[in-house]
C-alpha cells in the first residue's frame, strides 16, 4: 500500500509539474503576443508647421503620416502636440507632461524657427533641444530631430550657425535627424499660404516624403 500510495504521491506531483509549465508557457506566449499587437505611440512635438496652421483640420502632414503607416501596416498612433508658435522653451516644459500621459515610442522634435524669430541666442535654443532629447530618452523613446534652415537676411553667420546646430545635436546624440524640413518647399512660393510663411496643403505631401525615410527605421520599416 505504501508503494502505491508513493506512486500516486510522484504521479501527482509530476502532473502539478507539467501543468505549471504548460501555465507558464501560456502566459509568456500571452505576454508576446500582447506586446507584439500594442500599437506603438508617436508624439509630434512642434510648432505651426505641423500644427495645421491655417488649413483645414486632418490635412496636415502628421494626419498624412497617420495612413501612410497604416499604408505599411504599422500598428501606430500619432499624437500632434504641436502648438503654433510655439518655441524649443516652451516644447521643453511641455514634454515632460506629454511623456507621462502618452508614453511615447517615437518622439519628434520639430522646434526651434520661433526661437530665430525672436532673436533668441543659439546656445539657449541648443540647450532646450538638448534637454526634450535626454527626456525623451529617459522614457525609453526614440527621437527624431527635425533640421530647419532661416532666411539669409539674418545674416550669413547666424543663419549658417542655426542650421549647422541641428546637425550637431543630432551628431552628438547619435540621432537621426532630417536635414531640412522645407527642402523643395522654400523656394517656391506656390507652395506657401498668403502669408508666405506657411506651408500650404499642397505641400503637406512633401514635408511627410522629407521625414519619412529618416522615421521609418524608427517604426521598425526598412
Amino acid at each position: 500500500m505504501q508503494g502505491i500510495r508513493a506512486r500516486k504521491s510522484t504521479t501527482v506531483a509530476a502532473l502539478w509539474r507539467t501543468g505549471a509549465r504548460l501555465l507558464a508557457g501560456v502566459a509568456l506566449a500571452l505576454a508576446a503576443t500582447s506586446a507584439y499587437s500594442a500599437p506603438k505611440t508617436l508624439l509630434v512635438l512642434g510648432d505651426s508647421l505641423s500644427a495645421e496652421y491655417g488649413l483645414e483640420r486632418g490635412r496636415g502632414w502628421t494626419q498624412l503620416l497617420q495612413q501612410r503607416l497604416k499604408e505599411n501596416k504599422v500598428d501606430a498612433v500619432v499624437m500632434n502636440s504641436s502648438i503654433s508658435g510655439d518655441t524649443t522653451i516652451g516644447g521643453k516644459n511641455r514634454l515632460p507632461a506629454l511623456l507621462e500621459k502618452n508614453k511615447p515610442d517615437v518622439v519628434v522634435i520639430e522646434l526651434g524657427s520661433n526661437d530665430a524669430l525672436r532673436g533668441l541666442q543659439l546656445k539657449t535654443t541648443q540647450d532646450n533641444l538638448q534637454a526634450m532629447i535626454d527626456a525623451a530618452r529617459r522614457n525609453k523613446a526614440k527621437v527624431l530631430l527635425v533640421g530647419m534652415q532661416i532666411p539669409p537676411n539674418y545674416g550669413p553667420d547666424y543663419t549658417r550657425r542655426f542650421s549647422d546646430m541641428f546637425q550637431a545635436l543630432a551628431k552628438q546624440n547619435k540621432a537621426p535627424l532630417v536635414p531640412f524640413f522645407m527642402d523643395g518647399i522654400a523656394a517656391n512660393m506656390e507652395l506657401f499660404q498668403a502669408d508666405r510663411i506657411h506651408p500650404n496643403e499642397q505641400a503637406q505631401p512633401m514635408l511627410l516624403d522629407n521625414v519619412w525615410p529618416h522615421l521609418k527605421p524608427l517604426v521598425g520599416l526598412k
